[in-house]
């Protein structure tokens, strides 16, 4: 099993909050991705996405973390620094590993969030010469993640899927970390308040929710025009 220190924590902790901020929403569940590859040149590289399922009665679709500029009208550029700063945190908690294991350490890691939980699969798959693109295991990782199957992806991406499925596996070696969420107060980036739990709310938005789904082919995509990273929230979020 892995070694935790103080300082993976403190990048946990600090995951959890970027996490929170960067999604102005309502959500019950997330999954985040990230791989780091170690270019010839001596500097990371690699990528990073995460899809959120939205709360509520109805079933939700998941939303890509690169669909929230557009679906609340978000500035992108400003958007994609988020992105960037969130990614820094991966690779600083790679590095620490590196210290911890004193040399090969992991390549990519799934997160997933849920209610108070918070886990984080660690995978040494060797990535540069893995016999997946980084397409494919996007895919492949939404299938096991979201369950997102061949039914509901195009012809390309059920070619992957039955390759994945009827093929041999490989093993490469995983650990799992799991913990509590601690962190309290969480904002986000139009200041909703994600902590709130008072159940005559969750009922009054319920009813709501079912409205909204009969209106919403009947009206406009409500416009929200907002601002962000002002200076003082970006020095926030990029501590």
């Amino acid at each position: 099993m892995l070694k935790q220190t103080k300082r993976t924590k403190e990048i946990y902790e600090d995951i959890q909050r970027k996490v929170h901020y960067m999604i102005p929403d309502k959500w019950e569940r997330l999954y985040l991705y990230a791989s780091v590859i170690e270019k010839e040149d001596g500097k990371p590289g690699g990528e990073l996405f995460f899809y959120y399922i939205p709360k509520g009665i109805l079933k939700k679709n998941p939303v890509n973390v690169y669909e929230i500029p557009s679906k609340f009208n978000l500035d992108e550029k400003e958007y994609l620094q988020l992105v960037e700063i969130l990614y820094q945190e991966i690779i600083k908690l790679r590095e620490e590993f590196k210290k911890i294991e004193l040399g090969e350490t992991w390549s990519n890691i799934t997160i997933s969030i849920e209610n108070v939980n918070f886990k984080i699969e660690f995978n040494y798959e060797d990535l540069i010469n893995s016999e997946y693109s980084s397409y494919a295991r996007h895919v492949i990782w939404r299938y096991k993640y979201l369950g997102i199957g061949p039914e509901q992806v195009n012809k390309e991406e059920k070619e992957i899927l039955k390759s994945y499925l009827t093929g041999a596996k490989s093993y490469a070696r995983e650990e799992v970390y799991e913990t509590g969420i601690y962190i309290r107060d969480i904002r986000n980036i139009i200041d909703y308040d994600t902590t709130t739990n008072n159940e005559y709310v969750e009922q009054e938005e319920q009813k709501e929710e079912v409205e909204e789904q009969k209106k919403e082919e009947e009206r406009p995509m409500r416009n929200q025009i907002l601002s962000f990273l002002n200076d003082e929230e970006r020095k926030r979020f990029e501590k």
